[in-house]
């Protein structure tokens, strides 16, 4: 009763606070992959997943390299989320528990694109969404359209559980990637070559941050997703 309770709390906390996406993922089983000390997440079990919904316009304007106002609302979005987990986390000390945000968008290592943690998976997980061939989250409502943020706590919170949907037949991502990096299956996704198109964007000055969107812009969800068989 107390974990349905404290959940609905925090889900009414952060839609109040404009999120778009809500989700809470048991991650005791994937813990050993994130990127801090032992200590740090002792009895941290519970990671509250919260997505933002970006721009459609924005998106729309994106032909084959990102656009200055794409990195500006890329970096909006990314700030909004942290604001939110923020909030959340003082909510969460404030009811006794501990809270541990993980910001948005920090990069520890972009060569291989390593982070904190995997912001997509910890989603997957929470029932936001599935990976896609993209190598991204997709959301059955928004697609690949959102912005992602994690919270870790011991607060005990009832669960969701991964959904059972794939792409289905959709390749728009594959047929738009300006790097040819995405593949028939998500195993086979070009890391490296998705990361020298960035840096060419980068080196461009096209924009300043390792950053692309066209896949963003080609995966809308919605009719697209198919239920895993």
């Amino acid at each position: 009763m107390e974990k349905s309770k404290f959940r609905k709390e925090l889900e009414k906390f952060a839609y109040d606070r404009g999120a778009h996406l809500f989700g809470i993922a048991d991650v005791r089983d994937i813990k050993k992959e994130f990127h801090f000390l032992d200590e740090i997440l002792k009895d941290l079990d519970y990671a509250i997943s919260i997505g933002l919904r970006l721009s459609g316009p924005i998106l729309e304007e994106i032909a084959d390299s990102p656009t200055k106002i794409y990195y500006h609302h890329y970096r909006q979005a990314n700030m909004a989320l942290d604001q939110i987990a923020f909030r959340i986390t003082g909510f969460i000390q404030s009811k006794g528990y501990r809270a541990l945000p993980v910001p948005a968008s920090q990069i520890l290592d972009w060569e291989k694109q390593n982070a904190h943690l995997s912001h997509k998976e910890i989603a997957r997980l929470a029932g936001l969404g599935f990976i896609g061939r993209n190598n991204l989250l997709v959301n059955p409502k928004f697609g690949s359209r959102i912005r992602l943020v994690s919270i870790f706590t011991d607060m005990p919170l009832e669960i969701d559980m991964p959904l059972e949907i794939d792409c289905g037949d959709c390749r728009a991502c594959i047929e738009v990637c300006p790097a040819g990096a995405i593949k028939e299956n998500k195993e086979d996704f070009d890391h490296m070559r998705c990361y020298e198109k960035l840096r060419e964007f980068r080196r461009k000055k096209i924009v300043d941050q390792f950053i692309c969107g066209v896949c963003v812009k080609a995966c809308k969800g919605q009719e697209t997703c198919k239920k895993i068989q």
